[in-house]
């Protein structure tokens, strides 16, 4: 394995924006993880994946207490999605050992390019006032949104949180801020799945992972300041703004790597 020393404050730069960004919208992996395949080119792919796990758990956690001490969770629904979350990330990601992920990357392109333009289009969505569904029925829905996509994230990941956030919005009437807050919770619960599993049957970089952890966290401190302090317009923004950059990575993927 490549001498980590040399490349720990590019891996620290990354993984301060990483947290930043993943503390608004989720995101913080297209950040990461080009970094950790540039600087470790001949890793194995599972080992990087659970190490970019590793470093951002901690940022997501921390942005979630950081929300939790202002906007309140509804834990009536977070719960049973986080429980969800927590078992489909598992069964995605021993479910790379069946299938290639790869066959996920158009739909995912299209579904993406979907949920931009359903926010562009409405303007409304996720900033008015919250009127978050809960009860049974949305303990139900999140329970399914929860499975379906911790098993994406498992198995494949890219835009998870982006994911999340429309879903709780469209589906549960949640706001940007509070679908963000409660994407955390999720997301939480699908990143122990997948360190868990990795942890398992694969070696870690955990030198790395520790720097990362550290200044994720200090990303995801700065993040989750910047959208309490500017509100749910200032999400929605970096929503879109996150979301358009995953189409264009997504549509270079497609276009030069198309096996």
């Amino acid at each position: 394995m490549e001498n980590v020393a040399h490349f720990l404050p590019l891996l620290g730069i990354a993984a301060f924006f990483a947290g930043l960004v993943d503390a608004v919208v989720g995101g913080g992996g297209l950040i990461q993880i080009p970094t950790l395949f540039t600087v470790f080119p001949n890793a194995m792919p599972a080992t990087l994946f659970g190490t970019n796990k590793l470093a951002s758990i901690v940022g997501t956690a921390s942005a979630a207490v950081q929300y939790a001490r202002r906007v309140a969770i509804p834990w009536g629904v977070a719960l049973p999605g986080a429980v969800a979350a927590l078992a489909g990330s598992w069964f995605g990601a021993r479910a790379v050992a069946y299938l290639s992920p790869e066959i996920l990357k158009p739909l995912v392109f299209v579904l993406l390019i979907v949920v931009a333009a359903y926010t562009f289009l409405r303007k409304d969505f996720g900033v008015g006032e919250n009127l978050a569904q809960e009860g049974p029925g949305a303990m139900a829905k999140v329970a399914a949104m929860g499975g379906v996509v911790g098993f994406y994230d498992g198995f494949f990941g890219p835009g998870t949180g982006s994911f999340l956030i429309f879903l709780l919005i469209r589906f549960l009437r949640m706001d940007f801020l509070r679908a963000s807050v409660t994407a955390k919770i999720l997301n939480v619960a699908t990143n122990l799945a997948a360190i868990a599993f990795f942890a398992l049957n694969v070696d870690l970089l955990w030198k790395a992972a520790a720097v990362m952890a550290s200044c994720n966290l200090g990303g995801a401190v700065v993040g989750s300041r910047l959208a309490l302090r500017h509100g749910v317009m200032f999400v929605r923004k970096m929503f879109l703004g996150v979301v358009c950059v995953l189409i264009a990575k997504m549509a270079y993927d497609l276009l030069v790597h198309p096996g």
